[in-house]
């Protein structure tokens, strides 16, 4: 790997992590009545989100749809499988229950998206389209419609996020 493809993978992170960061702290703002912090930190986050992507673009990241759900395929499983497995037994051990919690979610959350990146890319070019709901807690995934709860976190299923 060149030092360029090197950097641009760091920047690429960077400009992700600073996209959620802000995001994350213009919700507080809108919480707190900080409008116009709200905002700033939303089209910071709006620009931080077009570094990452002109990153992305620049490492020729993506691909065509069928390779694109088998890098995503590759990924999920990557963190299921060996990430996040010793994440959950670290803050297991450290007694930090807030991490454990949150890393157990994403864990299971994320063998959810490897099953359904696999069924998608299993039928590619089927013509069957329908929303997914994500848990608004644990990121919880789901096709066709919302569950009465969610299996992951027990959130209601009412409160789930309609992806069109």
């Amino acid at each position: 790997m060149s030092h360029t493809e090197k950097y641009l993978k760091e920047a690429f992170a960077g400009e992700s992590q600073a996209n959620r960061t802000y995001t994350a702290f213009a919700s507080k703002a809108d919480k707190e009545g900080y409008p116009h912090a709200a905002r700033l930190f939303r089209a910071a986050a709006k620009a931080e989100e077009i570094h990452a992507s002109n990153h992305l673009r620049a490492l020729k990241a993506v691909k065509s749809t069928k390779e694109n759900i088998q890098a995503a395929l590759s990924g999920e499983n990557h963190e299921w499988q060996e990430m996040y497995p010793g994440m959950i037994e670290t803050a297991k051990a450290e007694g930090n229950k807030d991490a454990e919690m949150s890393f157990h979610y994403a864990n299971e959350v994320e063998k959810v998206h490897s099953k359904l990146y696999q069924k998608l890319l299993d039928s590619l070019g089927s013509s069957e389209a329908y929303p997914y709901y994500v848990c608004p807690y644990c990121g919880n995934t789901i096709e066709k419609e919302a569950p009465a709860a969610c299996q992951v976190c027990g959130a209601k299923g009412e409160l789930f996020l309609k992806i069109e």
